[in-house]
């Protein structure tokens, strides 16, 4: 049986080396459209590969996966899981070391213009065909890293559909000031976004300022609401929400405000600062503002920041992995519509995800041997 791999990414090639793994007889061949699978693995974890999140559904199964290359990880805070070498080159390296001792066929720099079920799949490098496709082509977050988005083209040839496009895992800009005041400061807060005044995402850990907006892990979670939002034809008004000092009430921090004068023993200097000169002098005032500090977000930094594409395949035309529209197809990784928090969550789907699928074909095939 001859399996074709839409894409070298993280799901790609885990889906290509655990096929092989579980039938060595099996034809398998990825089709990446960069000269280097993988590439976009060193981008993850500011270069160290947050490969997956001890919290993530299916972790084991990718631990154990990976622990069958050889890779040695070690845990640090919240549940992330690195390369023991704490640099993602190796997770890449072990990967297409692993194609190569199996016998995965890797052709480079091929892009897939059409899947013709059955399976004929045409490329700028001719036509490859195959008794299962795997769509593992990534979304369009990030495309100097080889997502350019093709993958929900080719899918809706194929009779699946796509929901809304937004970039997520993302910074927000902001028209506010405040921000740009406070360029290169990072502090711990709850995060909300409300449109129209209504909050409809929440998240709490580090929040950067910079000189376009916010940053960190609680904004790049909630970032998602606000992509959704600016996809929109008619976006509502959309803002930050920031509790400064969130372990307090406002009556905590009244009392703290009333006996000290202050909240320089709080917060920083700068922000203290910013926070009196809207307050008027009023302590009352002062506290509401630490407590749910409005900042105004006009959208995100775009895909070419985001970590994820949010929105895409519904998992509902998916029996596990395998299209419900069209048998042989198979549909992993970021093209979906799966978006998960910071913190390895959306790798170890992604890896998750090829295995699952690999795991699926070979168990169809031997159930039609039978």
């Amino acid at each position: 049986m001859r399996v074709l791999i839409v894409g070298g990414g993280a799901a790609g090639l885990c889906c290509a080396i655990r096929l092989r793994q579980l039938d060595p007889a099996l034809q398998v061949t990825v089709l990446e459209r960069l000269e280097q699978p993988g590439k976009k693995l060193l981008a993850t974890g500011n270069g160290r590969c947050n490969l997956t999140n001890m919290q993530a559904p299916h972790s084991r199964e990718v631990l154990d996966f990976f622990a069958s290359l050889g890779l040695m990880t070690r845990q640090e805070d919240l549940g992330r899981v690195y390369p023991y070498s704490l640099r993602a080159a190796t997770v890449q390296n072990l990967l297409l070391d692993a194609c190569r001792t199996l016998g995965v066929r890797l052709v480079t720099g091929c892009r897939v213009e059409k899947i013709i079920p059955g399976f004929t799949v045409q490329t700028d490098k001719g036509a490859f065909t195959g008794d299962k496709v795997v769509v593992a082509c990534g979304g369009q977050a990030q495309p100097a890293l080889g997502s350019d988005g093709s993958g929900y083209a080719l899918l809706q040839d194929l009779g699946h559909s796509c929901t809304p496009l937004y970039p997520a895992l993302v910074q927000l800009t902001s028209s506010s000031k405040y921000p740009r005041k406070l360029k290169g400061q990072r502090t711990r807060a709850v995060v909300a976004v409300t449109l129209d005044g209504e909050t409809v995402a929440e998240s709490q850990g580090e929040v950067l300022f910079t000189d376009y907006g916010l940053s960190g892990i609680a904004v790049m979670d909630v970032s998602w609401a606000v992509g959704q939002n600016f996809a929109r034809p008619r976006p509502q008004k959309c803002c930050a929400v920031l509790d400064l000092v969130p372990e307090w009430s406002e009556n905590q921090l009244l009392s703290y405000l009333r006996q000290f004068g202050s909240l320089r023993g709080i917060l920083s200097a700068e922000v203290t600062e910013i926070l009196e000169k809207q307050a008027a002098g009023d302590p009352a005032r002062l506290v509401q503002i630490a407590k749910h500090w409005q900042l105004i977000v006009t959208g995100t930094k775009g895909y070419a920041f985001a970590q994820i594409t949010g929105g895409g395949v519904p998992r509902t035309e998916l029996e596990g992995f395998a299209s419900r529209r069209v048998p042989g197809l198979y549909i992993v990784g970021e093209v979906l519509d799966e978006q998960q928090p910071c913190g390895g969550y959306n790798l170890n789907f992604a890896f998750y995800s090829g295995l699952a699928a690999a795991g699926q074909i070979v168990e169809k095939r031997n159930d039609t041997s039978k």
